[in-house]
């Protein structure tokens, strides 16, 4: 524990202390706030069963529904730049404060040693890719808390938003207590306790004491009233959300950057902040090296009777393979598909109008529809009044403004199904299209 929150010396440190950043920043925090605007009393009756972190949840409620309330994304934006300040310049000020660079152990060795690394903190930079990886990927999970709508670039406009800001000195606050061993740490986790032999009633005198401090915690705490309407979600981390492992990898890479540590790719931060086992010997294992066989036939373009089904069953044991039928095909003019078959375009800024246009001219087929996911975007018997609005859109825009989908970044196409008619007027099952 006390190399994960102050002395790291591996990148498996830093990526785990990242997980528990994001744990507690974008899950727990939302929770507790979420508990608090549901039910008031049950949320201060849950404290006093906590009393040891009674004070750290209160606070983390605080701050997201009054001090750091996000309303626009803007207001993520800047919350990221006061979160970076915080984590890898101040928190490592403070250390330093503490425990200074030519501070020695009580045996007069150097305190800095070993398996303790002196850490640098970071000043901002905005040229750092590394430093915007990080302002972005909290920015926008913070959107997701608040459920702000994200931009479509999200990194444009981001420095704008930062240059305009003004960042707080640096002051070291003393009388901060930071363990320095393992055996430091577990002791400052419990409860105090006061020497030599009073009496009983100790017990309740404590008890009294918590109410007392869970009374004046809620006093800090906005009333539930007056955030009514206020919508949070929390986030528990999933390896395969990319949101999230943009985070990890972010801020475990700067953390790593402050402690000299060499930084992990997303691959790998994935691997570890996932706990991912490889598997050995399981059926997944086998199941894959028999994809992989197939593949190689796709890539030496074997015809179809060099391909296999295969049927496994490791406790029988029973391996059985079969030829696969080839997919139905289909015919219009001089073109043929199947259902695996789609029409790719290249077209990022294309128009609904020049769409449309692309069929009639390429393929001589009238689009009479066209939808993407469950909404119908184009119809032939829209109002045409929306088809003139939508007709110099551009598909993307249409997509977000009609099938209320956001497109992101690095999204690298959308998917649209069509249905159209042939120059005689009768219908045609066209495969889908990739934009």
């Amino acid at each position: 524990i006390c190399s994960l929150k102050n002395f790291p010396n591996a990148i498996e440190h830093t990526i785990q202390w990242a997980r528990d950043d994001f744990e507690g920043t974008f899950k727990q925090s939302v929770e507790d706030a979420t508990s608090y605007l549901a039910t008031p009393e049950k949320f201060l009756d849950a404290l006093r069963s906590q009393p040891t972190t009674a004070s750290t949840t209160v606070e983390g409620v605080k701050m997201l529904l009054s001090t750091e309330r996000a309303t626009s994304f803007a207001d993520c934006i800047r919350w990221a730049r006061m979160r970076f300040q915080d984590l890898f310049y101040n928190q490592i000020r403070q250390l330093l404060f503490n425990f200074p660079l030519d501070m020695t152990t009580t045996q007069g060795q150097p305190f800095w040693s070993g398996a303790k690394r002196p850490p640098t903190p970071l000043e901002f930079d905005g040229n750092d890719q590394s430093h915007l990886d990080f302002i972005v990927a909290a920015a926008t999970l913070r959107a997701l808390n608040f459920n702000i709508g994200l931009p479509r670039k999200i990194e444009e406009g981001v420095l704008d938003v930062i240059n305009k800001m003004t960042i707080p000195e640096f002051e070291p606050r003393k009388g901060v207590k930071i363990a320095a061993t393992e055996a430091e740490e577990q002791q400052g986790g419990g409860r105090a306790t006061g020497g030599g032999g009073g009496g009983g009633g100790g017990d309740d005198d404590d008890d009294e004491e918590d109410n007392r401090a869970i009374s004046n915690f809620a006093k800090a705490l906005p009333p539930a009233s007056s955030v009514k309407g206020l919508k949070l979600t929390a986030h528990e981390f999933d390896k395969d959300d990319d949101a999230h492992l943009d985070y990890v990898t972010a801020c475990s890479n700067l953390r790593a950057s402050n402690y000299n540590i060499a930084h992990a790719d997303r691959h790998n931060t994935k691997l570890i902040a996932g706990k991912i086992i490889p598997a050995i010997a399981t059926s997944t294992s086998l199941v894959a090296g028999l994809v992989c066989l197939e593949l190689y036939k796709l890539l030496q373009n074997k015809k179809l009777d060099a391909f296999k089904n295969g049927f496994v069953n490791l406790a029988l044991p029973f391996f059985g393979f079969s030829e696969p039928l080839e997919a139905p095909k289909r015919k219009y003019r001089d073109l043929e598909w199947n259902l695996w078959s789609r029409f790719d375009i290249d077209g990022k800024t294309m128009t609904l109008k020049q769409f449309l246009e692309h069929f009639q001219s390429e393929y001589k087929l009238e689009v009479s529809m066209v939808s993407c996911g469950v909404a119908m975007i184009y119809s032939s018997f829209t109002a045409k009044s929306k088809i003139a609005e939508r007709m110099d859109m551009t598909m993307a825009d249409i997509v977000t403004k009609v099938a209320k989908i956001e497109v992101g970044e690095k999204q690298k196409y959308l998917m649209f199904e069509i249905c159209a008619n042939d120059e005689e007027g009768e219908e045609v099952e066209a495969p889908s299209v990739r934009l």
